[in-house]
């Protein structure tokens, strides 16, 4: 019987190595995105078995529009979807806050609730997160924040899923070399941020997608409820 993953964010960067990585095993995935359908299709023409979804992450809604094509069951779920609202505590706005905690933990919540109810046994959940969460920066506090609270749902997920033989575990990617993290950080920065690696480089998604890959496996079995952060041993 083929197995079906649910990846959140799967038409770039990060999200989409992993869409490649899990399809190049042979699984049947389903992939989310939010607004490039040239990007999504690009993905499924080059992944045979993938198939892409719009879905918002900002919005409740989304979570029916991602699981329409899983309802006969699922066996991976890759909570990837980061959204950065850049504020400072002194001008965060309630509105901000809910819009990232929303993204960013709600929606990978429910999702995780929703996996759950379709997982057969021996099922995968890999939540992402950020390197950011131990490694703060001004103007972060919202993403930080809502990241910080999808490590906890991991660790609860972790416990009571585990009857099932269901693992569930964070990624928490350094700096990556992607349309995100080039959006948010100049070319200065980014060099300093190749250099607090002992690799001298940044990471690749591919970097990531490999260690949520190997998650994903029987040999993976083992592990759960660990944040395991793919870092290239950044050095801070």
């Amino acid at each position: 019987m083929t197995s079906t993953a649910l990846v959140t964010g799967g038409s770039r960067g990060i999200g989409r190595a992993v869409v490649e990585r899990l399809a190049a095993a042979g699984h049947r995935v389903v992939f989310t995105y939010q607004r490039d359908k040239v990007a999504a299709d690009e993905v499924v023409a080059s992944c045979p078995g993938s198939f892409a979804v719009r879905a918002d992450q900002t919005s409740l809604s989304c979570l029916d529009e991602m699981f329409a094509p899983v309802q006969d069951g699922l066996d991976i779920l890759v909570n990837n979807v980061g959204l950065i609202v850049p504020a400072t505590i002194a001008d965060v706005t309630a509105e901000e806050f809910d819009r990232a905690m929303t993204a960013n933990t709600l929606v990978p919540l429910l999702a995780v609730q929703r996996a759950a109810a379709l997982m057969r046994d021996g099922g995968r959940i890999v939540n992402i997160s950020t390197i950011n969460t131990i490694a703060p920066a001004p103007g972060n506090v919202l993403y930080c924040a809502s990241k910080g609270a999808l490590e906890q749902v991991t660790a609860v997920a972790a416990r009571e899923l585990g009857p099932r033989g269901i693992t569930v575990n964070t990624v928490s990617p350094g700096a990556t070399d992607t349309d995100l993290l080039r959006a948010h950080n100049s070319a200065a920065e980014l060099a300093e941020s190749a250099e607090w690696s002992p690799l001298g480089r940044l990471g690749q998604p591919h970097d990531v997608a490999a260690v949520v890959a190997f998650l994903t496996t029987a040999d993976a079995g083992w592990i759960t409820g660990q944040n395991i952060r793919a870092t290239g041993g950044l050095l801070m």
